[in-house]
């Protein structure tokens, strides 16, 4: 299984709740950044073979970004545009490069969720679950938690990007999902968590 560790990451993010985590890969002297993503919500799955979506980003440059489903024997992708994007050269013995290729992807793939992420990774985190809700990726400033109404629960995605913006007052209403949190793109909106809490309590 040349992407072993992905079955094990995948039952890890399950175990601890998390729709969405990251890795760091080099190749040809690029850096780049990968998300692993569960298919849920609105992520869908669209080969049924497939365990989770990967979205990688070079460091330098997020925008230059390519998303392919994966599983644990490789990536689930035409030949032609995993070469594109990383820049793998044709020859003869193709194959075997790409083998090589998938094999040094499947070292750097974590069986557990990093505990330490970088700042950028971070960004490209919530980016990624802010589109994924519909929402504005600028909005990451949180203003005030709501109750859902008729029932709503909050979304996989909103609780993930709370625990990576707001990790202390997301501890508040872990266990209470019908509560929201609220998000925008204008600094000045951000509120602390001791005043997000008096006005919910109000």
């Amino acid at each position: 299984m040349l992407l072993g560790n992905l079955k094990e990451l995948k039952n890890d993010m399950i175990n601890k709740d998390w729709t969405i985590c990251s890795f760091i890969f080099k190749y040809k002297e690029t850096e780049y950044i990968v998300l692993v993503k569960r298919f849920v919500g609105t992520e869908k799955r669209k080969n049924q073979y497939a365990l989770v979506k990967l979205h990688f980003m070079k460091s330098d440059n997020l925008g230059d970004d390519m998303q392919v489903e994966a599983n644990s024997n490789g990536l689930i992708i035409e030949t032609q545009k995993l070469r594109e994007y990383f820049g793998i050269e044709y020859a003869d013995n193709l194959g075997n490069i790409l083998k090589q290729f998938t094999e040094r992807l499947g070292n750097a793939i974590p069986k557990t969720i990093p505990a330490g992420i970088s700042d950028i990774e971070r960004t490209a985190m919530v980016h990624s679950l802010s589109k994924s809700d519909s929402e504005d990726p600028n909005k990451i400033y949180c203003n005030k938690v709501k109750r859902n109404p008729n029932g709503g629960q909050r979304s996989e995605f909103n609780a993930d990007k709370t625990k990576l913006l707001r990790a202390s007052l997301f501890e508040y209403f872990r266990n209470d999902s019908s509560i929201s949190f609220c998000f925008y793109a204008d600094p000045k909106m951000e509120n602390d968590d001791t005043t997000i809490l008096r006005n919910f309590s109000k």
